[in-house]
């Protein structure tokens, strides 16, 4: 049990929170009214009530306000403006990452503030979400056609990732260690209420760890294909498939890799080979909700309130069918943040629930303590204090998309109307060069195309193809479902007596090579 030591600590730390400190304010609360105004006027309004809410110099450089920024101004088209708000936050994992290499104990949630509330905790960002921040800001290299400050965001996306492997498994034996040396041994099945098995179902625990995504990893062998290193690329796209397994558009990225790269087909190759990155709906949240919890207090067993984050699942399924002209490609989802924040909250239950009885146990002795000096009163406000104070972190990166899928094929020179599960979106795509790069974003009923990106140039251009035409996908990219068949080219005319006559057409669905 804790000691007197910790109750009169929690009573300075509860003093110092009630007194209005930003970190107790509810970000679900500020997130969802940004929500609203992304959906009723745009990026633009929601960009005017997030930043409403940054009243000072602390609050404008904080690692969730520029992630949160970030995206609505990538969502704005303000490319450059977004990598400066993500370069900020990426300054904060920076020394995240620095402090994980040289002092990992300073990291494990079990000192200070956290004893009186999560919230209070410094805001470090969800492993996932440091991952994404790296590929995010890849994703404006690209736009900004910037390919090599993009290949160094993808390598920091592995440095990364192996920073964060290494300090969760530290972080894990800590808290077992620490749960052990207080009595403090508790799993999820004793908190009565908690949702369980929304942790706990197959979609979550099919995920290797909380913090990878195939997004990343197909992204980084697309980048390196393009910068004609095929020997990085292969790594890429084989850890995509190993996170998402039997999905044809990564297995078919690699399978075709050499072929791709090879000089032969560089040479004759006529169609841009077009990436198309799908992002949909919005990420989830994370909503605090009250549980009791047996602990000991005074020799006697207590059932204590207090707060957990829960996520409710939500399936992204992502679009079906990306029509482009006369060819529709098959989208696979390939990172769904939903899924991704549970595997993340699984992972971050057993500290944060360690951290939660050792809190209880220390409100329970501030109670017992403040009843013993000034009776009823002081009992009942050393009650109102633990309420006030337990607080479930409900702080996550909430303007990510819901879903991301990806397709991928080639196309002709030319415009190229779009349609999304067969409703047309008002949007024309203008594809050129070898490689090319197209972010669609789908909230709701709108459809918006971002600054699509091309590479290299074509050895020999195929002739441009009118708005609603495009040329079908080669099997080995993707297996696209054709809607219709271009005809075969009319044969040159014979040198001597009378031309030849014209050749048949095609019959349905035939590919036409690069």
């Amino acid at each position: 049990m804790l000691s007197r030591v910790w109750a009169k600590r929690f009573i300075v730390l509860v003093a110092v929170a009630l007194t209005g400190c930003a970190s107790m304010e509810s970000h679900d609360k500020l997130a969802t009214q940004v929500q609203a105004a992304n959906t009723a006027g745009g990026p633009a309004a929601a960009l005017k009530q997030l930043e409403a809410s940054a009243t000072t110099d602390d609050a404008r450089k904080a690692l969730l306000y520029n992630m949160e920024r970030g995206e609505l101004l990538r969502q704005n088209k303000q490319y450059k403006d977004s990598t400066a708000a993500w370069l900020l936050a990426d300054a904060k994992v920076n020394a995240w990452e620095s402090l994980a290499k040289t002092d990992p104990g300073k990291l494990f949630g079990m000192v200070g503030a956290s004893l009186i509330s999560e919230r209070l905790k410094p805001y470090e960002g969800q492993d996932y979400e440091k991952v994404w921040l790296t590929t995010r800001l890849a994703l404006n290299r690209i736009a900004d056609n910037d390919w090599d400050n993009a290949r160094v965001d993808i390598k920091r996306t592995h440095e990364r990732e192996a920073v964060i492997a290494e300090l969760r498994s530290k972080e894990t034996l800590a808290a077992e260690q620490e749960a052990k040396s207080k009595g403090a041994q508790v799993s999820n099945k004793e908190i009565n209420g908690y949702p369980v098995e929304s942790l706990n179902d197959p979609e979550v625990l099919k995920l290797k760890n909380g913090y990878q995504n195939a997004l990343s990893h197909y992204l980084a062998g697309f980048l390196y294909e393009v910068l004609n290193e095929g020997g990085l690329a292969a790594p890429g796209y084989r850890k995509a498939i190993e996170l998402k397994p039997d999905t044809p558009v990564l297995v078919e990225g690699l399978r075709g890799l050499d072929d791709r790269t090879s000089f032969t087909h560089r040479r004759k190759q006529r169609m841009t080979d077009v990436l198309f990155v799908l992002e949909s709906g919005t990420a989830p949240a994370r909503k605090p909700k009250n549980f009791t919890l047996p602990v000991p207090i005074s020799g006697r067993i207590n059932s204590i309130s207090i707060s957990y984050p829960v996520i409710e699942p939500s399936l992204q399924a992502g679009p079906a069918r990306l029509t482009v002209g006369d060819v529709t490609l098959q989208p696979a989802v390939v990172a769904d943040l939903n899924v991704m924040a549970r595997r993340a909250l699984k992972d971050e239950m057993p500290g944060m629930m360690t951290r939660g009885v050792v809190r209880a146990i220390a409100k329970g002795v501030l109670q017992d303590e403040l009843g013993k000096r000034a009776g009823v009163l002081g009992s009942v406000i050393g009650a109102a204090a633990a309420v006030a104070t337990e607080q479930a972190d409900d702080r996550i990166w909430r303007t990510l998309p819901g879903a991301v899928s990806v397709a991928r094929g080639y196309l002709p020179a030319g415009e190229h109307r779009l349609l999304i599960d067969g409703r047309d979106s008002g949007q024309v795509v203008n594809v050129s060069g070898q490689y090319m790069l197209v972010p669609v974003q789908l909230l709701g009923a709108a459809v918006t195309v971002g600054q699509a990106t091309s590479f290299g140039q074509l050895a020999q251009a195929a002739p441009a193809a009118a708005p609603s035409a495009a040329t079908s996908v080669p099997s080995t990219m993707v297996s696209p479902v054709s809607t219709a068949a271009p005809a075969k080219p009319v044969a040159k005319p014979a040198p001597k007596p009378a031309p030849k006559p014209a050749a048949k057409p095609a019959a349905a669905g035939a590919a036409v090579k690069p």
